[in-house]
């Protein structure tokens, strides 16, 4: 009984940022009669008035909102390209303000860069060991061929969650010291929409560490196979 109080407990510690951020996007999703334009018409305004040669703004698939600096494009689910929502408006921005950090070659921006692909590759080494452990069990017939590849995917895979903490700063930048400020200063938003926008920042500011968090569980779920197996 405690052990399932214990693994009920770190499912929520796991996916309960992750369900507040898409509750805090689904709360101020709906569009808006003040909103003069779309997500990604406001998107293309920032781009121009920034002077943000070279970077484009297209749809893409839902939850999936980033800018990519390989192709220099800001991509916007569609709920947030087409709507005219406080959500789409914070979103576009906090895209926008990537693309910022891109194109000024700011520092906070190499974040990315330089950590997320060490995140991606220490994630797939964890599960590759976690996958391997019970074939390495039955061919050495010894706990230590499962007990030794289990330790190394976890710790290769709690590496890459911890990696992807790194970029918090980046994501915080975007936010607060580009989306933010350029929202209020333009008056895209009224003074009594700050509190929700800010809300809505904070969560695009977190996706980040809550998919990092959300994929430990692809961990938790080898290890019952595994222990069976010991």
């Amino acid at each position: 009984m405690p052990f399932i109080l214990i693994a009920l407990l770190a499912v929520v510690l796991i996916l309960g940022p992750q369900l507040w951020i898409r509750w805090v996007f689904f709360r101020y999703g709906h569009d808006l009669p003040g909103i003069p334009g779309t997500g990604g018409q406001l998107a293309e305004h920032l781009i121009e008035r920034f002077a943000l040669n070279g970077v484009t703004v297209e749809e893409t698939d839902p939850n999936r909102d980033h800018f990519d600096p390989n192709d220099g494009c800001v991509r916007l689910s569609p709920k947030n390209y087409r709507g005219k929502s406080l959500t789409a408006v914070a979103v576009a921005a906090h895209e926008v303000g990537h693309a910022i950090q891109w194109h000024r070659k700011e520092t906070v921006f190499q974040l990315r860069t330089r950590y997320i692909p060490v995140a991606i590759k220490l994630q797939r080494l964890g599960l590759l060991l976690l996958s391997l452990s019970p074939v390495l069990g039955i061919v050495t017939r010894n706990p230590a061929g499962i007990a030794l590849p289990v330790a190394g995917g976890l710790l290769a895979a709690l590496c890459g969650a911890a990696t992807y903490l790194v970029v918090l700063p980046e994501e915080w930048d975007a936010s607060f010291n580009k989306a933010m400020p350029i929202l209020i200063e333009g008056e895209y938003i009224s003074a009594e929409q700050e509190g929700a926008t800010r809300r809505i920042l904070r969560a695009a500011a977190l996706t980040y560490a809550a998919a990092a968090l959300a994929s430990m569980l692809q961990v938790w779920r080898w290890l019952p196979l595994i222990l069976r197996r010991m």
